[in-house]
């Protein structure tokens, strides 16, 4: 996935790899860097702070007519200037590092592996948590089920489970 989405200050943002965002003050100190939680995306997103500053000001007045009330404030925002990088997948970056025969018997060895052939839509693994998430919408019961214990046992991908849980949720209140 070339995107993720993050929360920042009870925000969120669409972000993308080397992406400048000018955000609500963050309290880590400039130059150096943090995770930001990932709602969705695979893999680790960092943020460098490259500055603390502050934003444009914004007048605020008063007026009652006939009177002579006026009133003028002014405000300005504190910001942080970061810079977003997306690293690998997680995933990916683990079945790299693993040789190819012990990442087989490893899949062969995970509780749950015969429940990919058992029920499972067609193509299951491959799947992305969007893929998943709209395709969950039209799966049967036992798919759904099928997949949730694969998600479980294998992926973990929080996005990907959520979107069953809700399908199944969805067709528990239906029956």
């Amino acid at each position: 996935m070339e995107y993720a989405i993050i929360r920042l200050g009870g925000k969120q943002y669409r972000v993308r790899e080397g992406e400048y965002l000018v955000v609500d003050r963050v309290k880590t100190d400039e130059g150096q860097t943090f995770s930001p939680e990932v709602l969705l995306g695979e893999g680790v997103v960092t943020a460098k702070v490259l500055a603390h500053e502050r934003g444009p000001k914004i007048r605020i007045g008063k007026y009652k007519k006939r009177t002579g009330y006026k009133r003028h404030n002014g405000f300005r925002a504190a910001t942080s200037r970061i810079e977003i990088s997306l690293g690998a997948p997680k995933r990916a970056a683990a079945k790299k590092s693993e040789s190819a025969p012990a990442a087989a018997q490893a899949v062969s060895d995970a509780p749950g592996a015969e429940d990919n052939v058992k029920g499972m839509p067609s193509g299951y693994e491959t799947m992305t948590v969007a893929q998943v998430s709209e395709g969950s919408k039209s799966w049967n019961r036992p798919m759904l089920e099928a997949a949730l214990v694969y998600e479980q046992g294998h992926a973990a991908r929080k996005g990907a489970i959520s979107a069953l849980e809700s399908a199944l949720k969805a067709k528990e209140e239906d029956v």
